[in-house]
């Protein structure tokens, strides 16, 4: 089993660099969340997307404790795996947001996983998610100790098709790989980057499904 604390201080160190491209990256989905929208982050870890998406409602969950402390004001908390969300009635959020969670999660785990994705999502809701992409990030995927699962633009829609989502959007190259890409981080910067066809070192994609139903 995974020491989770020791994750936060060996791989995923906090860098307030992260909030600077998320509330770009945020600003980029705006036409994927609407401002009434009820949103779920899934393995919200320092909650930088979660703190930064206009939405109306915003909910947060983690296997690390450090998503209290993290969350802003306003955004409901728990901690706990993706597999169990039971805090949640069915057809609860409008979106529910993951990145960088599912090649953490063994198979067994990620298929429960997307089958509650399902079960709280509101029909016509949206699965959005920002993955690395094993065809374009192969030579480090596997710097990351705890990475599990290989995903590719072609092999994750297929999962998400399988498990009952209908698949809307892929972009295979969406953000570089990790915050030690070496790329310079200004909100200029990355907002002039996520509208270019031209990405440097992206090596994590961008799926969008949705919970079939109107």
């Amino acid at each position: 089993m995974t020491d989770w604390a020791t994750y936060y201080h060996t791989r995923f160190q906090y860098d307030a660099r992260r909030g600077v491209v998320w509330r770009e990256v945020c600003r980029w989905l705006e036409d994927e969340v609407p401002p009434d929208a009820a949103v779920l982050e899934l393995g919200a870890g320092y909650c930088d997307f979660i703190n930064s998406i206009n939405a109306r409602h915003k909910c947060a969950v983690d296997i690390s404790e450090t998503v209290r402390t993290a969350a802003a004001p306003g955004v409901e908390t728990h901690v706990g795996s993706s597999a169990e969300l039971r805090f949640a009635a069915d057809a609860t959020f409008d979106v529910v947001f993951a990145s960088n969670l599912f090649e953490h999660l063994e198979r067994d785990a990620l298929l429960v996983t997307l089958r509650e994705t399902r079960r709280v999502l509101k029909p016509g809701g949206k699965l959005i998610v920002i993955q690395p992409n094993f065809r374009y990030a192969y030579r480090e995927y596997f710097d990351d100790f705890t990475h599990v699962g290989m995903f590719t633009d072609q092999s994750l829609p297929d999962l998400l098709v399988a498990s009952g989502f209908e698949v809307s959007k892929v972009l295979p190259r969406f953000l570089p790989f990790s915050m030690k890409s070496g790329l310079p981080v200004h909100p200029l910067l990355v907002r002039l980057y996520l509208h270019s066809p031209w990405r440097p070192r992206a090596g994590q994609m961008l799926v969008i499904a949705r919970k079939p139903g109107s």
